[in-house]
């Protein structure tokens, strides 16, 4: 009896992500395709792999000891064919990041790596906010309050964020001190709604009561918010540097609000494991690590 390859293959996605949708992503086929090739692989070996429930599917006792089985073996013969195949077929990393992060930090320094690595094909995914955080890729980048799971997690660098409006209401609002809060509306992303709140616990404004408070739910919305003229935005440094160079924001107040988030990159388990995959995550910790 031959099993085919593609279905072990199939198989080894799914059990890592433990989602059909997400294994047929990486695919590049549907997700009953895959669900269909798991089936046939099940017929053919005898048992069940998978617990398959209403909207999850969940590895078997079975099935976690045949993929601890036939993972390694999978791996080994795609890196076996990826070397045959390297001169006629250039290698894909994909990577989630925020997009704010993207924008501000990790485009503008990319081409030098790309320059450097003309053979390897880049998938960037960008996310709004930490809650989109099942976006299979190899590596991802991530803003998170303590350490996030994952393979392997390195970190990289914690944020601030500064009080930031345009020149203009700088002009017009810079002289009434704090009391310049009372009448604008402040700006915050929405994943840290009290973020407003804890910077005026920090600097011991009394009665704190803002006249509107605005979420967004993208960095760039905030910081575009604020250069807009909308109001006050809470923006996040050092990402945020060149809108203070370029004098699109402009600091309200010195005192910045001081938290445990920090931004990570995590290396995924991934059966497209090579050299490729450690040049670039050696670059990004390089680049980025302060």
């Amino acid at each position: 009896m031959q099993t085919p390859i593609r279905g072990l293959r199939s198989f080894c996605i799914a059990a890592k992500c433990l989602s059909f949708k997400h294994a047929a992503s990486q695919l590049f086929l549907t997700p009953s395709a895959v669900s269909h090739q798991i089936k046939q692989l099940e017929e053919q070996i005898g048992f069940t792999l998978f617990e398959r429930q209403t909207r999850a599917i969940k590895l078997t006792t079975s099935g976690k000891k045949f993929y601890n089985a036939v993972q390694p073996i999978i791996q080994e013969l795609e890196a076996t064919i990826g070397r045959f195949t390297a001169t006629e077929e250039n290698k894909t990393i994909t990577i989630t990041l925020p997009e704010f992060f993207a924008s501000e930090l990790f485009i503008p320094k990319l081409s030098v790596w790309t320059e450097e690595n003309p053979t390897i094909n880049l998938q960037l995914e960008t996310v709004k906010s930490a809650n989109q955080t099942n976006i299979p890729a190899e590596l991802s980048i991530v803003l998170a309050n303590g350490k996030p799971n994952g393979s392997i997690v390195h970190e990289l660098f914690p944020i601030r964020y500064a009080p930031a409006c345009n020149k203009s209401l700088y002009k017009k609002w810079s002289s009434l001190g704090y009391d310049a809060l009372k009448e604008v509306p402040l700006i915050l992303h929405q994943s840290r709604p009290w973020s407003w709140h804890q910077w005026a616990d920090r600097v011991d404004i009394e009665d704190f009561d803002p006249k509107q408070i605005i979420q967004f739910d993208s960095m760039f919305g905030v910081a575009r918010a604020a250069q807009q003229g909308m109001g006050i935005a809470l923006v996040p440094l050092p990402m945020s540097k060149s809108w203070f160079s370029e004098q699109l924001l402009v600091k309200l107040f010195d005192h910045e609000l001081v938290t445990n988030d920090k931004y990570f990159l995590i290396r995924h388990e991934s059966i497209n494991e090579g050299s490729e995959l450690d040049s670039f995550a050696t670059w990004i910790k390089q680049e980025f690590s302060l």
